[in-house]
């Protein structure tokens, strides 16, 4: 998967200020340095902003959205403090083949990572994993297609991508997971959409949200999301 294709970094910068500064990641851009090679989305944000970032969360390669980055040692702290108090809200868009049997629920399962194949697998054995906890609903539907809302409950690896495959609904180009044929770019159709958190200074709540790639299948869910930011008001 090649970041060659990538918008410049300039391009996916979202918000910035002294504290932190936050990315629309496309798809296929790492966000810290594997055994690729490819530059990561921190060392060009670093040449970007001229200064240290720090990481506080990750995004896998193949999905795409929001990813934040501490700029201040206050910054890392508080965010840390806040993903481990689970009071960040993190929410996912993934589009799927297989329509969930409930439209909405929590799911609950045990992950496993499994090192060597860089995967993590379900067992509902506790002594076998950590406990992962994600509540998903459906937002739409299109011809071939479906439109889940995801919102972590915890943060594990690969944590989305695992359960939706556990529960027979691996999401769009997640071979790795279970979905019948790749995408052409590699990507898979999962996109960091919303996350919120207190900034540290101010104590106001951050309220982020990165937009969709472009891209057909994302394209033709904007009709949803529209109608549900317009429920919502």
């Amino acid at each position: 998967m090649s970041s060659q294709s990538n918008p410049p970094i300039g391009d996916m910068v979202l918000e910035k200020n002294n504290q932190f500064i936050a990315f629309n990641k496309p798809a296929g851009l790492p966000v810290q340095a594997d055994k690729t090679g490819d530059k990561p989305l921190v060392d060009l944000a670093e040449i970007y902003t001229k200064s240290k970032l720090y990481l506080v969360h990750r995004l896998d390669r193949p999905a795409s959205g929001l990813v934040v980055f501490a700029k201040t040692k206050t910054m890392v702290g508080s965010l840390t403090d806040q993903f481990k108090e689970r009071s960040v809200h993190k929410t996912y868009l993934a589009v799927v083949k297989d329509l969930p049997k409930e439209p909405q629920g929590t799911l609950r399962h045990f992950l496993q990572k499994n090192q060597k194949n860089n995967r993590s697998n379900t067992t509902e054995s506790e002594t076998g994993g950590d406990l992962s906890e994600l509540q998903y609903r459906v937002l739409g539907s299109s011809d071939n297609y479906h439109l889940l809302e995801v919102q972590l409950i915890t943060g594990r690896h690969h944590q989305i991508r695992a359960q939706l495959a556990a529960i027979g609904c691996p999401i769009k180009g997640d071979v790795k997971y279970g979905a019948r044929r790749s995408n052409r770019d590699r990507s898979i159709h999962l996109h960091a959409w919303k996350l919120g958190f207190q900034h540290p200074v101010s104590g106001e709540q951050v309220e982020l949200t990165a937009p969709l790639p472009d891209d057909a299948v994302w394209k033709a869910f904007g009709g949803v999301l529209k109608q549900e930011k317009t429920d919502n008001q």
